[in-house]
């Protein structure tokens, strides 16, 4: 038997003792060390996402492989790993349009599924990321997260030596503006908490605060070629949409439920490109993430603001609903 805690209901975690799960053919086990409290299961927890069934979430999984199922055969006991919480079916039209990130019919640890807030979780061995020596714990937590950066990052058409611009600084939006300015961009930064906000200016982000028409006149007169909205509030994206500079990208991470408004006119009359950025790629964006650690051209770890045990869940939680806190991580060894 495990510890598992599942939502319940809106705003109520609690713990359960439910039988360990056996890996399937094809699959591994991993015996979780830590787990990162993203912002997308703050919205469930708080029931902004409404679940059918209680379930438990969490899917920023790191661990070690604790048994092989059947036909697997590269890897290791032991393992030191991360997981890749995002399944596609690798059958439908768009994964073999290399779209997995968009299949309708993909598995989603900690949502579809049961997932990581737990003492083991299952998964496809393809999608357990072996973790090189040269990355510690905290960077490996962070894995997941950054990974939905530099996917963002690399699908806009902004470039080294470049100027973008960051609205919202939650843990993807600090994560993008890491990565960015350790890969040479110039980068200017928009966020309502003054802490937040303090931490991107002293890793090297500019400050660009205002409405749209401020905004717009500071991202002109800095030649923004793409904005990265990581707010996910529909406000936001109205910002974003009135700010914008002429022939410059939005590239929409957020993930807001309610209607955004935007002027048609000048979309068109201004070359703006909409872009939408869903999750990362398989393989490509891990492998890619993995390697830009290993060679400490990032260090992710510097987003974590602090560590709860597995049973103060609830705790972790209501805080991290607070807003105040860049990275939480849930620590199953403490």
């Amino acid at each position: 038997m495990m510890n598992a805690f599942f939502l319940e209901k809106p705003q109520q975690l609690s713990a359960r003792n439910i039988p360990v799960p056996e890996p399937g053919r094809g699959e591994v086990r991993v015996k979780l060390a830590q787990v990162g409290v993203c912002g997308s299961d703050v919205h469930v927890f708080l029931g902004h996402r409404p679940l059918s069934r209680p379930t438990v979430i969490g899917h920023e999984g790191y661990g070690f492989i604790d048994k092989l199922g059947a036909a697997v055969t590269n890897r290791t006991i032991g393992e030191r790993v991360v997981i890749e919480p995002n399944i596609p079916c690798m059958n439908c039209r768009f994964c073999f349009t290399g779209k997995g990130h968009i299949c309708p019919n993909k598995r989603v640890i900690g949502l579809t599924e049961n997932g990581c807030f737990a003492e083991y979780v299952c998964l496809p061995s393809a999608f357990c990321w072996a973790i090189p020596d040269e990355i510690d714990a905290a960077n490996a937590v962070c894995i997941e997260p950054t990974a939905v950066s530099v996917h963002a990052l690399f699908l806009s058409s902004a470039r080294p030596g470049d100027t973008i611009a960051v609205v919202g600084l939650g843990a993807i939006g600090l994560l993008l503006t890491h990565l960015a300015l350790r890969l040479g961009y110039r980068v200017l930064v928009s966020e309502i908490s003054e802490s937040k906000l303090q931490k991107a200016v002293n890793e090297g982000a500019i400050a660009a605060q205002g409405d749209a028409p401020t905004l717009n006149a500071i991202w002109e007169a800095h030649e923004v070629a793409a904005v990265f909205e990581c707010a996910g509030s529909a406000g936001a994206v109205s910002l974003v949409a009135g700010a914008a500079p002429r022939g410059s990208e939005i590239v929409l991470l957020g993930l807001s439920e309610k209607h955004a408004q935007f002027t048609p006119l000048k979309i068109a009359r201004e070359g703006i490109t909409i872009v939408p950025s869903l999750i990362y790629q398989h393989p490509t964006d891990f492998r890619r993430t993995i390697e830009l650690i290993r060679r400490q051209q990032i260090t992710p770890a510097t987003i974590i603001s602090g560590y709860y045990p597995l049973n103060d869940i609830q705790a972790a939680f209501e805080r991290a609903a607070t807003g105040e806190e860049s990275k939480l991580i849930i620590d199953l060894t403490a």
